[in-house]
Formats: structure tokens, C-alpha cells, sequence
């Protein structure tokens, strides 16, 4: 369990720098437009309503969550369907395989994978769902595994 935990360390890592490096330059422009509205605001000598999601941010906010969409299925869901390994499950010589076939998964069932694990922990929830392999048995499978009827062997 430990090389899974330092795998997906280093998966989630390069993920998350990858995004992180698209979402700053956008958050600093959402940051910069909700502060020209609340000077507008302060300004005007009304009480007025400053939205922080608007079209503007929304705008900003949905380019991040495609560029971490993007990045998921280039860095995490091709590999893991062409290879059953993505760079983290490599370096640590771990592979994800097909619970029946015990082949690398399908596309489809990559993509649920990731998504399972990912939108769970954007919302803060995933650490439950990732630490449900600790209690799984007899496969050890997380819930992004369940998901795609998945295990990960070493």
C-alpha cells in the first residue's frame, strides 16, 4: 500500500502542478476583476451586490477545470489504458489491470477511474474513498477501482 500511496503521490503531483500552473495566471485575473467591482462598488456610494462568480470568473473557472481535464486524460487515463501504468505506477513498479482480464483497462473504464478519484477529491471527500483500501479485501481496492472493476498489482 505504501508504493500506491508514493504512485499516486507523484500522479496527483504532476496533475496538480500541471493545472496549478494554468490556474494561476486565470486566478489572478478573476482576483484583480473582483476587486475592480468592489472599487466600482465603493465608488458609486450604493450598497451594491459584488458577485464573485460571475462571467468573467465562471469564464476563468471553467478553463481550470478543462485544462485539469485535459491534463487527466493525457497524464493519467492514456497511459493507464494503453500501458496500465501511468509515470508514478512505472517509477514505483506498480500496473492497473482489468479485474477479469487482468489486462490494462479499457479507455472508458480509465476515464471512469480517474473521474472517480478526481471528483471526489475536488470536493474534498476523496480522502475516504482512497483510504478504502485499507479495510477492501481481498483486493485492496479504492473506490475509483471498484468504479472500473480495476485492481493494482506490483
Amino acid at each position: 500500500l505504501g508504493k500506491r500511496f508514493a504512485a499516486r503521490l507523484v500522479d496527483s503531483l504532476v496533475v496538480g502542478a500541471v493545472t496549478a500552473a494554468a490556474a494561476v495566471p486565470f486566478g489572478t485575473k478573476a482576483a484583480a476583476h473582483v476587486q475592480d467591482k468592489i472599487d466600482a462598488a465603493k465608488l458609486s456610494g450604493r450598497t451594491e451586490t459584488v458577485w464573485l462568480l460571475d462571467g468573467t470568473t465562471g469564464l476563468y473557472l471553467g478553463i481550470v477545470l478543462a485544462v485539469l481535464l485535459l491534463v487527466g486524460v493525457l497524464y493519467e487515463v492514456l497511459p493507464t489504458a494503453k500501458w496500465g501504468r501511468t509515470l508514478g505506477k512505472k517509477l514505483f513498479g506498480l500496473e492497473v489491470r482489468d479485474i477479469e482480464g487482468h489486462e490494462p483497462p479499457a479507455f472508458g473504464a480509465a476515464l471512469r477511474r480517474w473521474l472517480v478519484y478526481t471528483v471526489p477529491g475536488l470536493l474534498g471527500i476523496g480522502i475516504v474513498g482512497v483510504a478504502w483500501c485499507l479495510f477492501d479485501r481481498p483486493w485492496h481496492q479504492c473506490w475509483h477501482d471498484k468504479a472500473a472493476h480495476t485492481f493494482v498489482a506490483g
